[in-house]
């Protein structure tokens, strides 16, 4: 808070105005003209935000490239001390939002105010701004009319600019934490922004109906008690009818404001002019305008008073009856709308939603490559970044209270509070474990491969076993029932490769029961019922969680749902009635062959569910995983690419991927979970012949290439200890595989060097993904290849060149020198590559020549499916 006298430049501070935005206003003099004006200063909290400062300077270059008699008009921008502030106009009045709480306007009023405004508009639109949070709060009444402010949240307008606008969160105009608060803001948010698509000059002009609305009845045309309830009816439902609220409305305005609140944009009016210019014809048509309803109502008065006196013994006796219908509560309808990650952001896996159902946790990497956790309200427009979870990189799971998450990151189980505290370790962990947070304040966590799940108090302790699988097979996923004592969880592999959801105790005297069979993780509602998903469909099955006894039968809830062998899926339900998920963008990918350029060549086979590839030594074969649509299993194909015909190599139940050839291109390894956990085997490429266990050793294992020499096999290994890590194994068929790089960080997609000298590979140990290179089997030194963030790395036939995609998608090619010393040069983009989201092994290959690239790229323009948001989602159960 600046002190009076304070000078920032020329302008000293006379007293403080309030806050607004993301700002602090002053009252302040010019000491230079000798004139009262605004200082608009950025929060001292937040100051350090790279987010807000954009957002301040963003306001200032909207505000200047406007000049209208009803903007607010902007006189300097300073920076001083580390303080940056904005020098306004200084209006002299009050706000509409402080006029509108002694109760509507004079219909003139109403008429007038809304021209200027709709006018200030049209200035904005044309100059391709959109202002995005047009609200009461944001226009000033003084005695030279009305005036627009805070332009904070403007953007570009696409439609005059050609580029693209994502919606961004509403300031608040208000406490949002009390019970039973109506908002303000979210009242004032179109439709479209409601659901995170892009806003134009149209949501403007929704929010402008909104206003109008709320300055001619006196009442908000939205509202609701929570978040959701207003972002309900602004989606689905009309406001009340003006005439019943205020009889004496014009019919054209109400007309004007029911065109402006139109849910389909291309329903409004087009522009603010268009709505100024009929508001002017209604002040000056006067009566021929129309008259307003209650007139209308009184000449047919004399029509109706026979037929309503001999109703009246009737209505008398059905009095109480229609009275009760009337009080009965309407049941709720459910609600659904979609929102997409902000573009620069990575994807992610299985957010999970708070038990109060208003805030959606994920990890994330940023345009930065770093992961962390990201909380979505599902009240806002972008998420925001939890400070001290860098690191975290897998799905984070909240605390009964709604406001602790539990987190894996550098192989420590930690504990955040989401309003800011700094994060606390529980125990150690491994990376990719996941868990569930009891209401008595215990904590399960899961492990890798044959682990167990472990409970541990969330205060900090020693991790004691929970529950462990059978034999051969794992366990994972734990979730509470609401007793806090007993739990759900997944068991999966084993001899029939079938998942299974089992209920298990904290009591370990209480031996644990196998409720029914899934493909996936399983969540319990409070309304009763489990959820998961089974051959492709998100089911809900009753389930009565104090008999701990399945109750009816699966009722489909989305379709297109996937899951990995191990049960991870992508959904999430609260308490409350809300059910978030992501089902597959599309369950079909396409191969397609590029040049140096990026330019599209050809396209391989027909779309379908491709997994991981790899091109033959003489690029003349594609070995591919290809996964089942209807069990959603994956087996191998080999393609022979010069005839176009694709023959099937192996034909287990289980999971088969990750092909790799052999250098002379008459075997293929591949990793498969036949027999529990992921493990090695190795099959002749013609198809003929056995199938040969490699290596299994308890961790799941994932093989990624074979040295040209035929010796060594690179193989990344999911450990408990240490998380995924780098193994070596021999080919000879007696040396025993030895770690290549192993700690706590994830090192994954190891390739060798032609010469076998070198392994290239990616690690998180800078925050964010680089490649990186490493003399093999050493010792010998480590360089960094990549500069701002690298994936999945390829060598070049020749090793002079090693390939990689950088984070934002671009095909990279790095030139590198590997003898006598390694010495790497500045990577050089070749084009930005279409393929699926997230590092995975040989989403492109290259060929031999290296004129080719080979992309696994999704089918459309997007590569990950949005996230859809049911509120109510139990009521669909009952249709």
């Amino acid at each position: 808070m600046l002190t009076t006298g304070f000078r920032l430049g020329p302008y000293e501070i006379v007293s403080p105005l309030g806050a607004g935005g993301m700002g602090e206003v002053y009252r302040a003099r010019d000491t230079r003209l000798d004139r009262e004006v605004a200082v608009k200063v950025l929060a001292a909290g937040l100051a350090a935000s790279a987010d807000f400062r954009q957002r301040f300077e963003r306001e200032a270059k909207a505000i200047s490239s406007l000049n209208h008699a009803h903007i607010c008009a902007l006189f300097d921008v300073g920076h001083q001390d580390g303080v940056d502030y904005l020098v306004m106009e200084l209006l002299e009045g009050e706000t509409l939002a402080e006029r509108l709480k002694r109760g509507a306007l004079p219909v003139e009023q109403v008429q007038k105010v809304g021209v200027q405004i709709a006018e200030a508009l049209d200035q904005a639109h044309r100059q391709g701004l959109v202002h995005r949070d047009l609200k009461p709060g944001n226009i000033m009444l003084t005695p030279a009319g009305a005036k627009l402010m805070d332009f904070g949240l403007a953007k570009p307008n696409p439609a005059a600019q050609g580029g693209e606008a994502r919606t961004l969160m509403p300031t608040k105009t208000g406490p949002l934490t009390a019970e039973g608060t109506l908002l303000g803001t979210y009242q004032y948010m179109a439709p479209e922004q409601v659901e995170g698509k892009e806003a134009d000059a149209r949501s403007d002009i929704f929010a402008l109906g909104a206003v109008l609305y709320e300055m001619a009845t006196g009442k908000r045309a939205f509202e609701g008690r929570s978040q959701i309830s207003v972002m309900a009816s602004i989606l689905e439902k009309d406001p009340q009818p003006m005439s019943e609220l205020q009889p004496m409305t014009p019919p054209g305005l109400e007309r004007l404001i029911r065109s402006c609140l139109a849910k389909d944009p291309a329903n409004r009016f087009q522009s603010a002019r268009d709505v100024a210019l009929q508001l002017q014809w209604i002040g000056e048509a006067g009566s021929a305008a129309g008259a307003p309803a209650v007139v209308v109502a009184r000449r047919k008065s004399r029509e109706r008073f026979s037929w309503a006196l001999s109703s009246l013994l009737f209505l008398a006796a059905a009095a109480l009856g229609i009275g009760f219908l009337l009080r009965a509560p309407k049941a709720e309808s459910p609600v659904r709308f979609q929102f997409v990650l902000p573009e620069g952001m990575s994807v992610v896996q299985a957010p999970r939603i708070s038990p109060d159902g208003k805030n959606l946790a994920f990890c994330a990497a940023g345009a930065d490559g770093k992961s962390q956790i990201w909380i979505r309200p599902l009240a806002a427009l972008d998420p925001r970044s939890v400070p001290g979870t860098e690191g975290a990189t897998f799905r984070p799971f909240w605390a009964p209270d709604s406001r602790h998450i539990g987190f894996i990151a550098e192989g420590k189980l930690k504990k955040v509070d989401i309003s800011g505290a700094p994060p606390q370790t529980i125990c150690d962990a491994p990376t990719g474990a996941d868990g569930s947070w009891g209401k008595d304040g215990e904590i399960l966590f899961d492990g890798q491969a044959s682990d167990p799940i472990r409970r541990v108090p969330a205060s900090g302790g020693i991790p004691q076993e929970a529950v462990k699988g059978e034999e051969g097979t794992s366990v994972g996923w734990p979730y509470f029932l609401p007793d806090g004592r007993h739990f759900l969880y997944f068991e999966f592999g084993g001899a029939k490769s079938q998942g299974h959801v089992m209920v298990g105790s904290l009591d370990t005297k209480e031996k644990p029961k196998r409720l029914l069979d899934a493909d996936s993780l399983c969540e319990y509602a409070p309304s009763g019922q489990l959820l998961y998903v089974r051959e492709g469909t998100l089911v809900a099955q009753p389930f009565s969680a104090s008999s701990l006894r399945v109750t009816g039968e699966p009722v489909p809830i989305a379709e297109q749902m996937g899951a990995t062998s191990n049960g991870l899926a992508d959904f999430s339900v609260s308490s409350d009635g809300v059910l978030v998920y992501r089902p597959g963008a599309s369950n079909e990918d396409r191969l397609v062959w590029v040049d140096r350029s990026g330019k599209e060549i050809a396209e391989v086979g027909k779309p379908a569910g491709y997994g991981t590839t790899a091109l033959s030594p003489d690029d003349t074969r594609l070995a591919v995983s290809i996964r089942d649509q209807r069990s959603g299993k994956s087996n191998i194909w080999v393609s022979d690419l010069s005839r176009s015909v694709t023959s099937r190599l192996t034909f287990d139940s289980g999971n088969d991927g990750e092909p790799i050839w052999s250098p002379d291109g008459s075997r293929i390894v591949f990793d498969s979970d036949r027999k529990g956990v992921q493990s090695l085997f190795v099959k002749a490429a013609s198809g003929t012949g056995p199938t040969a266990e490699l290596w299994s050793c308890g961790d799941e294992l994932f093989p990624n290439d074979w040295s040209r020499d035929g010796r060594f096999l690179a193989v990344n290994r999911l450990t408990a200890k240490t998380s995924v890590d780098i193994w070596i194994l021999p080919m000879d068929g007696k040396s025993q595989p030895f770690a290549f790089v192993a700690g706590q960080f994830t090192e994954v997609l190891p390739v060798f060097s032609p010469d076998g000298r070198y392994l290239a590979y990616m690690s998180n140990e800078t925050g964010r993904f680089e490649i990186y290179v490493q003399r093999f089997p050493g010792p010998g030194g480590k360089w960094q290849v990549s500069a701002n963030g690298g994936i999945e790395p390829h060598w070049s036939a020749d090793g002079k060149t090693v390939y990689f995609r950088s984070l934002d998608g671009k095909i990279m090619a790095a030139p590198v020198e590997t003898g006598p010393a390694f010495s790497a040069g500045v990577p050089v983009a070749l084009f930005t590559a279409q393929t699926l989201p997230g590092p995975r092994r040989n989403d492109f290959l290259v060929t031999r020549d290296g004129q080719r690239f080979l992309l696994l790229s999704p089918v459309g323009k997007e590569g990950i499916a949005p996230m859809v948001v049911i509120l109510n989602w139990p009521s669909t159960l009952k249709g």
